[in-house]
């Protein structure tokens, strides 16, 4: 195997417990064969006989990059028959892109169906994704795939495309923003989620470009569930708070706050004091600075 891919083998926290356990650290320096490698790791001899022996190697391999083998056999069964060939090349491709080895524990871990993914056809059409329509420099790839390793799953005509052409039709003009801040957004479908969303705001009196404000002023509001985030802060806000939806134009990151540890609890305990504050000092301020809005009133005029 090749350095940089025993390397990854051995950055899991989850090392197993053996004597020999520490011997295994060495591996990692020496340009040995995956199979050579797995082989004489001790949970390889313990492992179920039934088990073929190119399964317990791939379970192995997937164990000591802290990936849970089990659910990511799982979630992308096409790793039962993959080589250990092709994810010995998938992880030598991600780390040539700038990805380091402690990162993938996670972004496998969540996105497993990348260890069988076509290099030439799926992982490489996504970095020049990232690197010619949103201008993210090669340094910066790790950045931005750290941030949503879904954008490695996702078809780059089929889903990246389309929904950076809407996204910015509607004045997402940042690209800076959306690749580091909202890439989430880019992995989102159009059909079924973002126009959906919009389309709510605009049933619940907004018209659309005041929806497409809010959506601007608070791109998280793409990412909330209409049934369970939505609906339920919306009708607190009308028959709890009484307010009024232009506070929500202009204050959208209302939403973004829970609704039973935040908003209820601080507008319950304002009203106990006989204090209306405005909606997005209530939510915002910190928990010192609310008790302090609730001792000292006469401070809620100076802000």
């Amino acid at each position: 195997m090749a350095a940089a891919l025993s390397s990854s083998l051995y950055i899991s926290p989850k090392k197993p417990s053996c004597p020999q356990q520490s011997q295994s650290t060495n591996l990692s320096t020496k340009p040995t064969s995956i199979k050579t490698t797995l082989h004489s790791h001790p949970l390889f001899s313990v492992a179920d006989q039934a088990v073929t022996l190119q399964m317990k190697e791939k379970i192995l391999c997937l164990e000591l990059m802290g990936i849970d083998s089990g659910k990511a056999l799982s979630l992308n069964p096409f790793l039962r028959s993959a080589s250990l060939d092709s994810i010995e090349s998938v992880l030598h491709f991600l780390q040539s892109r700038g990805i380091y080895p402690n990162d993938l524990p996670r972004i496998l871990g969540m996105c497993p169906t990348i260890l069988t993914s076509d290099i030439r056809t799926e992982l490489n059409p996504v970095f020049m994704f990232l690197s010619n329509d949103l201008n993210v420099p090669e340094n910066s790839f790790r950045r931005v795939i750290k941030k949503c390793p879904r954008l490695l799953i996702s078809s780059v005509e089929d889903q990246l495309k389309p929904a950076l052409f809407y996204l910015q039709r509607l004045g997402f003009d940042d690209l800076e923003a959306l690749a580091y801040q909202d890439p989430i957004l880019l992995v989102s479908s159009v059909e079924h989620t973002l126009i959906p969303k919009l389309r709510f705001l605009e049933s619940i009196g907004y018209s659309r470009s005041e929806a497409i404000g809010m959506i601007l002023r608070c791109p998280a509001l793409f990412t909330f569930s209409i049934e369970n985030n939505f609906k339920p802060k919306l009708d607190y806000f009308m028959s709890g708070i009484k307010g009024k939806l232009e506070t929500l134009k202009e204050f959208p990151q209302y939403f973004a706050f829970s609704l039973e540890k935040r908003i209820k609890p601080r507008h319950i305990e304002s009203m106990e004091r006989g204090l209306e504050l405005p909606l997005s000092l209530m939510l915002k301020s910190t928990d010192e600075e609310f008790e302090q809005l609730l001792t000292q009133p006469s401070s809620v005029a100076n802000v």
